[in-house]
């Protein structure tokens, strides 16, 4: 039986019906909570430790989900080369707006800690929790975070941004499908971006692209930031 659950068709099974359960849980109780992703992380992490899988042996079985993030990324290329004309006379106010984002994302972390007396290892490690998850591991690597901390927190910051930002958008009263996607995609990069799909195609692309915008800007600005509140790097 345990070579069955070790199998990669068993796992790929556990990963997909896992999600599926949590859209279905969501979408019959619609608590924020309950988010499909959180309920997919819990059904996994109980099953594997009551079947004895090892991480290992799981990570090796989801190989295909891993390779599918290239095919997605490509996907939204192609959504953003559709909206192109969106970009026309936007530009300025897109980097300016991915440039705010990013320092905003790494001071309030700085400060935060500097008022609670964190670690700079703390700090290195959330720096980059706005950013999408390789980036973001490489980003707190280089600096000398906890990789695995990074890990976790910016999968629960997309979880939180995807959850939050519609409400958010709509309190303040920001209609511009631009906008929209540009902040979605800033604050809760991957999992931010699948909500922006499903507020509309303009908001997806644009959420899409502020993912690798965001990217480039945090590699860029930490270490300067770092020099400026004497931080190592």
């Amino acid at each position: 039986m345990k070579a069955l659950f070790e199998s990669t068709e068993f796992i790929l099974l556990l990963i997909f019906g896992s999600y599926l359960l949590g859209q279905w849980i969501f979408k019959k109780t619609r608590i924020p909570l309950l988010h499909p992703l959180i309920i997919a992380i819990g059904i996994i992490i109980v099953f594997l430790k009551i079947a004895d899988i090892s991480y290992e042996t799981f990570d090796e079985g989801s190989r295909f989900v891993s390779f599918m993030l290239g095919p997605s990324v490509v996907a939204l290329g192609y959504v953003l080369y559709e909206q192109l004309d969106y970009l026309k006379g936007n530009v300025l106010s897109i980097l300016t707006s991915i440039f705010i984002g990013s320092i905003v994302g790494i001071l309030s972390v700085i400060i935060l800690a500097r008022i609670t007396g964190a670690d700079e290892v703390l700090i290195y490690s959330l720096e980059p929790k706005s950013v999408t998850s390789p980036i973001a591991m490489s980003i707190s690597q280089q600096s000398g975070g906890n990789v695995s901390l990074t890990a976790i927190i910016v999968l629960f910051c997309g979880i939180f941004g995807s959850i939050i930002g519609p409400p958010v958008l709509r309190l303040l009263g920001i209609k511009s499908s631009v906008a929209k996607g540009l902040a979605m995609g800033a604050s809760a990069h991957g999992i931010g971006t699948a909500k922006a799909m499903e507020m509309g195609m303009i908001e997806g692309a644009l959420s899409g692209l502020a993912i690798g915008l965001m990217g480039v800007m945090t590699a860029l600005l930490i270490p300067i930031i770092h020099q400026l509140f004497g931080l190592a790097s």
